[in-house]
C-alpha cells in the first residue's frame, strides 16, 4: 500500500472517528426516557463505531510496520497513549454493540421490569461508549499529531 493510500485512510479513519463519537452522544441523549425509541439511531451509531474500528484495523498492520517502533522510540508515552486508545476503541465497539442489541431485543420482553432494566443497560452502554469514544478519538488526535503516514 502506498503512503498516499494509507494517510488518505488514515485521515478517514480520523474523521469518521469523530462522527462516530458524535452518532454515539445521539442515542446516549435520545434513550434517557426508558419509553423512548430510536433503532435507526442506536443502529447507525453502531455502526459508525464499528466501521471506524474495521477501518483502524485494516490500516494497523502497515502503521505498526512502518510507525510503531518509532514512535516508541521518540516518545514512548505517546506509543502507549496508542496503546490504550486500541484497546478504549474495542471497548467503545462492545458497549456499542450491547446497547444495540439490548435495546433491539426489547419487544421481545413482556414484563415491564425487565423492559426498564434492558432500557437502562442500553441507555448505559451507550453513555459509556461515547464517554470513552471521546478519550479514544483525542487519543488519535494526540497521536496523529505526533507521527503519520
Amino acid at each position: 500500500m502506498t503512503v498516499l493510500v494509507l494517510r488518505v485512510l488514515e485521515r478517514i479513519h480520523g474523521h469518521l472517528g469523530w462522527l462516530a463519537v458524535v452518532a454515539l452522544l445521539h442515542p446516549a441523549i435520545l434513550l434517557r426516557s426508558s419509553r423512548r425509541r430510536a433503532r435507526l439511531s442506536v443502529v447507525l451509531a453502531t455502526i459508525a463505531a464499528a466501521a471506524t474500528g474495521a477501518l483502524g484495523a485494516y490500516i494497523y498492520p502497515e502503521y505498526r510496520h512502518r510507525l510503531k517502533q518509532h514512535i516508541f522510540i521518540e516518545a514512548p508515552r505517546i506509543g502507549w497513549m496508542f496503546e490504550r486508545k486500541e484497546h478504549l476503541s474495542v471497548a467503545v465497539i462492545a458497549l456499542a454493540i450491547a446497547g444495540c442489541v439490548a435495546h433491539l431485543s426489547l419487544p421481545l420482553f413482556d414484563d415491564d421490569a425487565t423492559k426498564q432494566t434492558v432500557a437502562r443497560l442500553a441507555h448505559r452502554a451507550f453513555v459509556a461508549a461515547f464517554v470513552l469514544s471521546i478519550a479514544v478519538a483525542a487519543l488519535g488526535v494526540v497521536v496523529a499529531s505526533f507521527k503519520s503516514f
